[in-house]
């Protein structure tokens, strides 16, 4: 468990950090440093308040005044690679990934809020995560070993859907001698050359979009097709034809649960092609995973998540738009690996990682949860 920010200690280790350097490092650099070193995952600038940083999923505010904007542009803005400054200066945001010797790497999202500059920053890992060590159920493996198909990782803002996603790569890439290429905007996680071969491009910076990304791939023969975010049809046109034609096809996407997740793509679509993208999405999509973070007992967070393994039934509802019936589906599957999220919720409570309150304030299913609780305790006072 970290411990909460000392903020009297903050400008302390900012001046100290100054005289080892023996120079003053950029206003950004200062900023990043105190990420590190704080264990934050976030620091957010925003016009008219502190900066601050984000630990554990709680906010904490930096020991300097409010920003304005031409501050953030002044800081943030001469670290950016040319071709994405200018995108942000052209009126659109920017994002891109900035590696700081000494402090690693991080990720940018440079845009403006009210007419004015703003930031979010991300520390990005050293590594690619291990699978085994994101607290994650073990049968999430088996997503590495499908032959083809479309695979979503869906999940709310900061949940560690890109973590997810980078520890599948990692699996097949220490195992498989695969062709590999991510899709991303910007590269989040630096995947050495293991078993596989991986090509890694970054839109805005290799080229010029996720689609164009797309099609020039396909044409590159890969084995997997890794895509950062389902952020458009067009992006979520050519990913079903991958698919479903012969390629592994991993990519998140913003959703909840399952049903939201498989309901989302076909939504994206105009109402005339909606029964088209779910016959083909129907064809085309081998599993869906969802996950959430939630506050750990002790402190930190813990993942929850659901996991579908898709088949005939799932086929089936989702060709007829019966999504609703997804969660029944889950349960159906079990013996294909599928597990609720209910379940998952109840193992952490066993496992005593969750509030029991906790979990209960989070679930759609409380019957269903609370009947997996009792089960639980049932078995351990068995023992």
């Amino acid at each position: 468990m970290r411990k909460a920010p000392d903020i009297n200690r903050l400008a302390d280790e900012l001046n100290a950090w100054q005289d080892e350097r023996g120079s003053h490092p950029s206003r950004l650099e200062q900023w990043l440093r105190l990420v590190t070193e704080r264990g934050a995952s976030d620091m957010l600038l925003v016009a008219g308040v502190q900066p601050s940083i984000r630990v554990d999923g709680k906010i904490t505010t930096l020991p300097e005044g409010p920003l304005d904007g031409p501050e953030i542009e002044d800081a943030v803005l001469p670290a950016l690679p040319e071709a994405i400054a200018r995108r942000y200066r052209d009126g659109a945001p920017a994002d891109a990934s900035l590696r700081v010797p000494a402090l690693g790497r991080f990720r940018i999202n440079l845009h403006r809020e009210r007419g004015r500059a703003a930031a979010a920053i991300r520390a990005l890992p050293s590594r690619p995560p291990a699978l085994s060590e994101l607290g994650l159920p073990p049968s999430v493996e088996q997503l590495t070993k499908l032959p083809y198909g479309l695979v979503l990782i869906g999940g709310p803002t900061g949940s560690g859907k890109s973590t997810t996603l980078a520890a599948l790569v990692d699996v097949i890439n220490r195992r498989d001698p695969k062709h590999i290429v991510t899709i991303e905007d910007p590269i989040e996680y630096e995947h050495p050359h293991q078993q596989s071969v991986i090509e890694q491009v970054e839109v805005g910076l290799d080229i010029e979009d996720f689609p164009t990304a797309l099609r020039s791939t396909l044409r590159q023969a890969p084995d997997v097709l890794v895509i950062g975010e389902m952020r458009d049809p067009e992006t979520m046109q050519i990913a079903l034809a991958a698919g479903e034609t012969g390629h592994l096809v991993l990519s998140t996407i913003h959703t909840n649960d399952v049903a939201s997740t498989v309901a989302r793509i076909a939504d994206s679509f105009p109402l005339e092609r909606q029964a088209t993208i779910r016959q083909e999405l129907s064809m085309a999509l081998a599993a869906v995973f969802t996950q959430s973070l939630l506050p750990r007992v002790g402190g930190g967070r813990v993942p929850a998540a659901e996991l579908l393994m898709v088949g005939y039934g799932a086929r089936q509802h989702i060709r007829k738009n019966q999504v609703q019936h997804l969660h029944q589906e889950i349960t159906i599957s079990r013996r294909h690996g599928s597990f609720t999220y209910e379940e998952s919720l109840a193992r952490l409570v066993h496992q005593g990682l969750l509030e029991r309150r906790e979990a209960i304030a989070r679930t759609a299913h409380t019957e269903e949860l609370e009947g997996l609780l009792r089960k639980a305790a049932a078995c351990s006072a068995k023992r």
